[in-house]
């Protein structure tokens, strides 16, 4: 299924790290905390200001840190995703 997010809107597929604790690696089961890094899926075509098409700043295949509650969890074809206003994006990693 293809899916183009609207507006400000970006596609994310959230990146699980494993976490360790004290040198032991804990199993996803206990990893409650939704991840704060995800790689760019689809980008929409950006804000209407003043008028004007402002375009996003993101493409696709970045990786980026966002806040940690801003996105809406969806699911297509059985695979969770993340879909982020252009706003609740911190920062691209290089």
């Amino acid at each position: 299924m293809k899916i183009k997010p609207l507006r400000d809107q970006v596609l994310l597929e959230p990146i699980k790290e494993e976490r360790k604790k004290g040198g032991i690696i804990l199993p996803e089961t206990v990893q409650k905390e939704r991840p704060e890094k995800a790689k760019v899926i689809a980008v929409g075509p950006g804000k209407v200001s003043d008028g004007k098409l402002v375009p996003i700043d993101l493409k696709k295949g970045d990786v980026v840190l966002f806040t940690k509650y801003g996105p809406n969890e969806i699911k297509i074809d059985e695979k969770e995703y993340l879909i982020a206003r252009e706003e609740d994006i911190l920062a691209v990693l290089e």
